[in-house]
């Protein structure tokens, strides 16, 4: 039986070089896979970006409003069988998206692997993560250290290279003056109550709205 893999971690966690693996692997065998991301991540255009330098330009970018299922059904209707789908940033598909990925497995038995981030930058767990986590097959941690040495499971958004703790959810790494450090809860809450004390700000982390 085909599965939904949700593989999630910090920044720097290795997910994108993990995917652009397995893909070389199952290609490397004659076999074909899809390669998936969504529209909204701006940052490589057409194409997932490794930090390690490795980039591949993916099959088809994912508009929200897009039927992932049915989209794979139309692919391999078209160009053959599929061993996988593989699908980089996935925290941006909606949850909808999340549910036709899980669909993919269960009526077309292709077995689909997500990369992505579990939570923002506030520690707010995205939509489309958020569902993925729900109906998963399997769940994998893909681990890195915070720059203390710590593990790393928080992700900071850094602008001008300040931390920030309000904004909207979705900000592109790498475009403009946004960029996001792997951080570990410590650390984290560190610079959120450094940017509060600087701001004069009441902290409002842990406690009742």
């Amino acid at each position: 039986m085909a599965k939904l893999y949700f593989r999630y971690g910090a920044m720097n966690s290795g997910k994108t070089t993990a995917l652009l693996q397995v893909a070389y692997n199952y290609e490397e065998r004659g076999m074909r896979v899809l390669l998936l991301k969504p529209a909204v991540d701006s940052k490589g255009a057409d194409s997932v970006l490794s930090r390690l330098g490795v980039a591949r330009k993916v099959d088809r970018l994912v508009t929200p409003g897009m039927d992932v299922c049915a989209l794979v059904r139309e692919d391999i209707a078209a160009n053959g069988p599929l061993a996988c789908v593989l699908c980089d940033e996935s925290q941006f598909f909606t949850p909808a998206q999340a549910e036709q990925l899980f669909l993919v497995t269960v009526d077309l038995n292709v077995p689909v692997i997500c990369y992505g981030l579990r939570a923002d930058f506030m520690l707010k767990g995205f939509p489309g993560s958020t569902r993925l986590l729900e109906l998963a097959h399997s769940i994998e941690e893909m681990k890195t250290i915070c720059a203390c040495g710590r593990k790393a499971m928080c992700n900071g958004r850094r602008i001008a290279g300040k931390y920030v703790f309000a904004g909207a959810q979705v900000a592109i790494d790498q475009v403009g003056d946004v960029q996001y450090q792997s951080l570990c809860p410590q650390c984290w809450l560190r610079e959120y109550r450094a940017s509060l004390a600087a701001e004069g700000q009441q902290e409002t982390f842990g406690r009742p709205e």
